[in-house]
């Protein structure tokens, strides 16, 4: 499983990186070494992923594999509601993913990578990084 590399700010040269590599691709380039990255635009996006609760929900899940939402729940001592919206907030950024969960099953929350690389330069052209998204 490959590591999640999460930056924040950086989008003008995170596009200019996908242009280059797509015109790599396009000349037959190898692309397989390819480290998957996560932008947020601001602190404070970043810092929802970086919540206390959320990261002790990636740490149980890497620790403890629970089989369920509910299971989930109970390894972090939290109301199962609570957990289902930290979850799913994960899950829409791409950091855990879902198995099973159709007809009655539990879905199982699963890591999408085995870590995460935080990168955030100080100062240069971040831009409004302190600043919400639009």
């Amino acid at each position: 499983m490959p590591t999640l590399k999460v930056t924040v700010g950086e989008r003008d040269r995170l596009d200019q990186r996908t242009r280059s590599r797509i015109k790599a691709a396009q000349e037959g380039e190898d692309l397989d070494d390819a480290q998957p990255v996560l932008n947020f635009g601001s602190y404070a996006e970043l810092s929802r992923l970086l919540s206390p609760k959320n990261l002790e929900l990636l740490e149980t899940i890497s620790e403890h594999e629970p089989a369920s939402i509910s299971e989930a729940a109970e390894l972090v001592d939290r109301d199962y509601k609570q957990v289902h919206r930290n979850l799913s907030e994960l899950e829409d950024i791409g950091v855990i993913e879902f198995d099973g969960g159709g007809s009655g099953q539990a879905k199982q929350p699963t890591l999408a990578y085995d870590g995460l690389e935080i990168d955030i330069p100080f100062g240069g052209s971040n831009g409004n990084v302190g600043a919400a998204a639009p």
